[in-house]
């Protein structure tokens, strides 16, 4: 089966029927392979190295499929604990439904993920399949929410079916999240969306000083206009705001607390929710539990998934100012399985490994070196890279045009054996597993330097065109992107990963 973009194998075959090389060929009469041309070995690979089962050929892993894997691939303190392996394989013979069928391993989960992840001030929670369900179930709240707040006061039940968001958004693939995600058209084309209320996204360019700062806040003045005239314009109509704390696939568009906490202030003069997604920021990497709670912010929601191997969300705060809320009345809001126990008994014992060996501290440490690295790569390389940036382990870099970026990807999987992830239209970003090594992110960080070397010695090939690509040699300096760059009516790069949520 194809997992995020890398098609999953192992040395040994499928019960002795197929073998490495018959991977690609299999699936490809089936499915789309478009992902990495790599056949994951779960056997030999480990950690931070993905080891390709047809060749032996070994990789850094900075993608860690799509910020989804918190241990790595294989993670050793899984593989070597012969008890554990033993528990989820007694689990994994029945797959329960969890809504309606307790059991010792969920209430072993629920306890772990309180006490490692919890906040008392959200104190429902709620699991299912994916980031982007976990999405949608978190709008179902605020809908719910707003139509009962509307007839408590004397308002039309009917209103309150509206979400405002950000461009550049990436929430999910869904019924309601494909409404709210806007970065490439190909993900949203010609299906049905409602027209929802969306303002401009005032990301920080890096250094975020001097004129950059200026910058930034007279964007985010502009988007708090916006948003005050979406709120005009929808009267009492308006659920809830959404939004990412950094935006992922958007281009790793990171938001100052100043904004979200303005944005909040707003939803509450306005009887809205606060939501934030957390998919892909959550659970220790930007180097603590909740990239929320270092921005100062007190959101009724937050969603969770990737790195807790299940999606959810956590709620409370407002939500509890209604009394019939969809976690109170049975049925408003569930799912068959409740986001899998098989999931839920290996995510709880990543949370313990995460808990005692103090993962989400590590990050922010390791974090810091990986920015400072990043930032003086950028330094030496002015015309290629700018706006280095990040929080804990999620750091990134824009490169001068996504041409350039694209190629930059291509030269670190195939020449320097380093998988590394796009977003947006020019940024590179980093999502190393939490327990990667100080030394492996020295590695990525000199494969970039030299990639970037060579893209500046160069004209590089044609990536999408039959014309040459100037090098960057022949650039000016970049300059800061114009609020044009941000718009969601741009293409993403064809070369963009899909593989999200």
């Amino acid at each position: 089966m194809a997992v995020g973009h890398i098609q999953i194998g192992t040395s040994t075959g499928t019960r002795g029927q197929l073998g490495p090389t018959d991977v690609i060929p299999v699936l490809s009469r089936h499915v789309l392979v478009d992902g990495y041309d790599v056949v994951c070995d779960l056997e030999a690979s480990s950690g931070s190295t993905v080891v390709d089962a047809r060749t032996g050929t070994s990789y850094l892993d900075l993608y860690s499929f799509f910020a989804s894997a918190p241990l790595g691939v294989s993670p050793p303190a899984l593989m070597r604990d012969p008890d554990f392996l033993a528990e989820l394989a007694r689990v994994a013979v029945n797959k329960p439904a969890n809504p309606d069928m307790a059991s010792v391993a969920y209430a072993e989960f629920v306890e772990t993920f309180t006490r490692v992840l919890g906040d008392p001030q959200l104190p429902h929670l709620f699991f299912v399949e994916g980031g982007s369900a976990a999405v949608e179930n978190a709008l179902k709240c605020a809908f719910d929410w707003k139509s009962r707040h509307n007839e408590a006061h004397g308002r039309p039940a009917e209103l309150g079916r509206r979400v405002l968001h950000l461009r550049s958004a990436f929430h999910g693939r869904g019924g309601y999240t494909l409404s709210v995600t806007n970065t490439d058209p190909v993900k949203t084309a010609r299906f049905p969306i409602f027209d929802w209320p969306r303002i401009d996204c005032p990301a920080m360019t890096f250094p975020c000083v001097g004129a950059a700062l200026d910058a930034v806040v007279a964007a985010e003045r502009r988007a708090l206009a916006q948003a005050e005239d979406a709120f005009a314009r929808h009267p009492h109509d308006i659920a809830c705001f959404l939004a990412e704390p950094i935006q992922g696939e958007g281009g790793d568009n990171h938001l100052r607390g100043e904004f979200l906490r303005a944005m909040a202030a707003l939803c509450e003069r306005h009887d809205a929710l606060f939501i934030v997604d957390e998919v892909q920021t959550g659970v220790g990497a930007t180097g603590s539990a909740w990239a929320h709670t270092q921005l100062g912010l007190r959101p009724d929601i937050v969603v969770f998934g990737k790195k807790v191997q299940l999606g959810g969300l956590m709620a409370g705060r407002r939500v509890d100012e209604v009394p019939d809320n969809v976690f109170r009345v049975p049925g408003r809001i569930s799912s068959t399985w409740g986001g899998g126990l098989v999931d839920m008994v290996r995510s709880r014992r990543m949370l313990e490994i995460m808990e005692s060996e103090r993962l989400f501290d590590r990050a922010a440490t390791l974090g810091a070196d990986l920015l400072a690295a990043l930032t003086d790569v950028a330094e030496r390389h002015p015309r290629l890279l700018r706006n280095a940036r990040g929080r804990g382990l999620l750091c990134a870099v824009d490169v001068a045009d996504s041409t350039l970026r694209d190629e930059a990807v291509r030269r670190l999987r195939e020449d320097e054996r380093v998988l590394l992830l796009p977003a947006g239209e020019q940024a590179l970003r980093f999502r190393p597993a939490l327990t990667i090594g100080a030394d492996e992110l020295e590695r990525g960080v000199a494969a970039l330097d030299r990639v970037a070397t060579s893209l500046g010695r160069a004209r590089i090939r044609p990536v999408e065109t039959g014309a040459p690509s100037p090098g960057p040699d022949s650039r000016a300096p970049l300059p800061a992107p114009s609020p044009a760059a941000q718009d969601s009516s741009a293409p993403s790069s064809s070369t963009q990963q899909k593989g999200q949520r």
